[in-house]
């Protein structure tokens, strides 16, 4: 009884450095897939905010909470299966999939900077793509459909880019890396998004307390202030109206870097797709300007070749969401108009 005591306690041991071991690699995989998928949260960070806007504060934080709850269906209910089903049945589906959602990417940010560039026509290009439109009763519920099908396309990518970091390996393996993944960029991108649409009410509380010590210790107002409160009132108080201040241009900077993540992300993702498919001319040649870029900077050598890397990759995303803008608004839109008023007719006739 002793010895087989002894032996079971040894496998559960081995049970438990396996585990260990396993949970070790999840996450691993889980942070450098999640590394590589960065531009594209950062995107996603940059968008949200953008949806929450124009809503009284009290309604922020709940409209923030149904966007992240919504992203998580997005990930975990529909595309983590779909996901695993692509990497069982059709691996070869990936490359593709990856190479058409970094298309969208580098569209939706060509049609930013061109809606920067000109404000005008850019309108009249979202009036002819059809934009939402929006009543006074249902215009919560719209932004936050809007926001989570645009999560949708973002998580897409975040996923398919995920699974294409993740050596082969065992279903359960991969489905834990991309729930981790997907758990974790989600908790990411919403609670930075959270602090980012509160900041300016925080910065509105600091800048009117004039106990902000009193108020952290939860002393009674009734309370004499302590000494602190008159020496940090004034730090505290330029701290919130810096806050207020500084929160539209943040936004701004935020959307500008999210726009540039967007462009670099899917530029590089249709780079690296066509040399799966042996085009790698492009590649090879922004590998080698990069690389020639790094050794004449030698102390700065990884960082300049990063960065030239990705403005190559950038400008092509550029280019590349400039020719598709056209393809879209003269092709696209006028075929899906086209099927939808045929279908229409089609209800009209058997009606």
């Amino acid at each position: 009884m002793s010895i087989g005591l002894i032996a079971l306690l040894d496998d559960i041991a081995g049970l438990a450095k396996v585990a260990a071991a396993s949970l070790d690699d999840v996450t691993a995989q889980a942070a450098k897939a999640g590394a590589k998928a960065a531009g594209v949260v950062i995107d996603d960070a940059a968008v949200t905010p953008r949806y929450v806007t124009g809503f009284a504060a009290s309604r922020e934080l709940p409209i923030v909470g149904k966007i992240a709850l919504g992203s998580l269906k997005n990930k975990l209910i529909y595309l983590l299966p779909a996901a695993l089903l692509l990497s069982l049945f059709a691996p070869w589906a990936i490359t593709p999939l990856l190479m058409i959602g970094g298309a969208y990417l580098c569209y939706e940010g060509s049609e930013k900077v061109f809606e920067a560039l000109f404000p005008h026509g850019a309108h009249e290009h979202e009036a002819a793509v059809g934009a939402a439109t929006r009543t006074a009763r249902n215009v919560e519920d719209e932004k936050v459909s809007g926001a989570i099908k645009t999560d949708f396309i973002l998580s897409a990518e975040i996923m398919a880019i995920t699974l294409a970091s993740i050596p082969a390996g065992s279903a359960w393996m991969q489905a834990v890396v991309l729930a981790v993944v997907g758990i974790g960029i989600t908790v990411l991108v919403y609670g930075g998004v959270a602090l980012i649409v509160k900041a300016d009410d925080a910065g509105v509380a600091l800048a009117r307390n004039d106990r902000p010590v009193s108020s952290l210790l939860q002393r009674s107002t009734a309370s004499a202030p302590l000494h602190m409160d008159r020496l940090l009132a004034p730090v505290t108080k330029l701290f919130g109206r810096g806050l207020v201040k500084g929160m539209p241009a943040m936004l701004r900077i935020l959307g500008i870097v999210g726009t540039a993540a967007m462009i670099w992300v899917g530029g590089g993702i249709i780079i690296h797709g066509l040399e799966g498919y042996g085009f790698a001319g492009l590649g090879h040649v922004i590998h080698d300007v990069a690389a020639a870029a790094g050794h004449a900077v030698p102390s700065l050598g990884g960082a300049v070749e990063w960065l030239v890397s990705a403005a190559a990759s950038g400008l092509f995303g550029l280019l590349l969401g400039a020719l598709l803008i056209p393809l879209v608004h003269f092709v696209a839109v006028p075929l899906l108009r086209s099927l939808r008023g045929g279908s229409g007719k089609a209800e009209k006739h058997t009606v």
